[in-house]
């Protein structure tokens, strides 16, 4: 029984280059945490990410959710836990500070990963072992389908999960060999010409065959020239990504595009504004067949994640389960993604520590490819079991829980 229920906002200070992106200049990397502790010790801690101000916000607003799990058996309340969960997100008067976004959504994600973390401590296993171990019927009961009836119903969901279950030992041997990474921290917005070049060759000699490059410059010349410095730098055979945090206008996006052909691009990720759905879809027939659209970091939720889905608006899904509701709604974006194609590589708010779980599950369970998972290194003297990364490659955690655990 959770007998006790707690909050704390977590910021952290990781400089004045480091982290840094064409909007945020200095971010202070900020954790709202939610902690359920039940009666036999045992304690959850959920996580969702922000920027710094604003983060005790979230941390009132979970606190205000999460009062209703006093008293409550957590294997009870996983049992049901998709409509516990929209019974949360439909409170009468809370939600209208949402519905489904902003501060009220981010604090589901920190009430809703505390319960997954809490679960599979009870338990005694990891949280993969935990998504593996459950049936499609419970994996399935954790899910909140609404709004999304069109798209995913729970018998589709189903289908999807029980289809995979014949071939899952063809893609069991992902747990011994590691999940591959690749490298952010390359290319943070502040880094400069001679920061690039060292970063690029750290990165290489730790192993990695895949790095992302921050851009969105007012002046698109400069972005153009550091993306050519780093291919150049990093050669032909590595992944290269570019972030634009949202920066450019249509057009701008669209000619960047056009200037940026010859450099085989992986990805361009946050290319304008996220709650422009259609503009996205422009941009993924614009930019084809040479590079793919990559966006979620800014997608709310599940219905949002629909749209872009249907309207093929996105050639790589970062869903990422401090962003959206937890781990129930990343996974109901993860099987919608699998129906159609789209390839699954989360953003990290959580510097990797629950989606290196997750990716298990999705490439296991769901059969996503097992294509790269983003390493970002900052915070990770934070973590009580901070995730290992080794040759480029994500080693498979074994403690109980989701290690989300902080100092």
């Amino acid at each position: 029984m959770i007998t006790r229920i707690s909050t704390r906002d977590a910021r952290y200070d990781i400089g004045t280059d480091t982290g840094s992106d064409a909007i945020h200049r200095n971010p202070q990397y900020s954790y709202a945490v939610t902690i359920l502790e039940d009666d036999s010790g045992l304690r959850g801690s959920g996580l969702t990410f922000t920027l710094g101000d604003g983060n005790n916000l979230v941390c009132q607003a979970a606190a205000f959710l999460a009062n209703r799990l006093k008293g409550c058996d957590i294997e009870e309340i996983m049992s049901n836990f998709g409509e516990f969960q929209r019974e949360l997100s439909n409170e009468q008067q809370f939600r209208w500070i949402g519905p489904h976004k902003g501060v009220a959504h981010l604090a589901l994600a920190s009430v809703s990963n505390a319960c997954w973390d809490l679960w599979a401590k009870k338990r005694g296993i990891p949280l993969w072992q935990l998504l593996l171990d459950l049936s499609p019927d419970q994996l399935v009961a954790t899910i909140d389908f609404s709004y999304l009836e069109d798209e995913l119903s729970r018998e589709d969901a189903l289908q999807l999960l029980r289809e995979k279950l014949d071939t899952r030992e063809d893609r069991i041997s992902i747990l011994s060999s590691g999940y591959p990474g690749y490298d952010t921290s390359i290319g943070w917005f502040n880094y400069s010409d001679d920061q690039l070049r060292e970063n690029i060759q750290k990165s290489i000699d730790a192993g990695f065959n895949a790095m992302k490059l921050k851009v969105g410059s007012p002046d698109m010349g400069s972005d153009l020239r550091r993306t050519a410095l780093v291919r150049e730098c990093a050669g032909g055979n590595i992944s290269l990504m570019v972030d634009c945090n949202q920066q450019w206008s249509m057009p701008r996006a669209i000619e960047f595009g056009k200037r940026a052909s010859d450099l085989n691009l992986f990805w361009i990720e946050e290319p304008t504004h996220p709650d422009d759905i259609m503009g996205h879809a422009t941009l993924s027939k614009a930019y084809a067949p040479k590079t793919k659209v990559a966006a979620g970091e800014h997608l709310p939720n599940r219905v949002i994640f629909k749209n872009y889905l249907q309207l093929d608006a996105l050639g790589f899904c970062q869903v990422d389960a401090l962003r959206v509701a937890g781990v129930s709604e990343f996974i109901a974006i993860s099987i919608m993604a699998r129906k159609r194609h789209v390839p699954v590589i989360p953003h990290v708010g959580d510097m990797g520590q629950i989606h290196q779980h997750l990716v298990l599950f999705n490439h296991i369970c769901l059969n996503h490819e097992a294509l790269l998972l983003e390493h970002i290194p900052h915070l990770q003297e934070h973590f009580v079991h901070p995730c290992r990364v080794e040759g480029g490659v994500y080693k498979t955690p074994e403690e109980p829980g989701m290690s989300t655990d902080l100092f």
